[in-house]
């Protein structure tokens, strides 16, 4: 049953990023993106549901997109305006029809690092 998850940890902080927005896209050939839904990190920096289960997954192209600037303000965090970074946007193929796809984002007002975690 294919599925997917999402992690963020603020490494300015050292901890899970609690209250992170994210909007999760699928790419269409020839409209616009179409926005799937959006959901809040917990406490632990995770999403309390998985943001595609096998009844709506489809193959092809998504993208998540971290609201990682509106996190940083609301944690008081003095960034100039405009901030180096706004939104994270990480566009990834999920193919497997079995597969559980986990993108963790690790974060800094900064600087970012995404992967294929497990």
């Amino acid at each position: 049953m294919p599925s997917l998850s999402t992690h963020v940890l603020d490494l300015y902080h050292g901890h899970p990023a609690k209250n992170v927005r994210i909007d999760l896209y699928f790419q269409l050939e020839t409209e616009p993106n179409l926005l799937l839904k959006t959901i809040y990190t917990n406490e632990d920096g995770r999403c309390n549901e998985p943001l595609v289960t096998n009844a709506t997954f489809k193959q092809g192209t998504y993208e998540l997109v971290f609201h990682v600037e509106d996190y940083y303000r609301a944690t008081e965090v003095e960034l100039p305006t405009p901030n180096f970074l706004s939104t994270v946007p990480v566009r990834f193929q999920m193919l497997e029809t079995e597969a559980h796809y986990h993108v963790p984002l690790l974060v800094t007002p900064w600087s970012y690092q995404v992967y294929r975690g497990s």
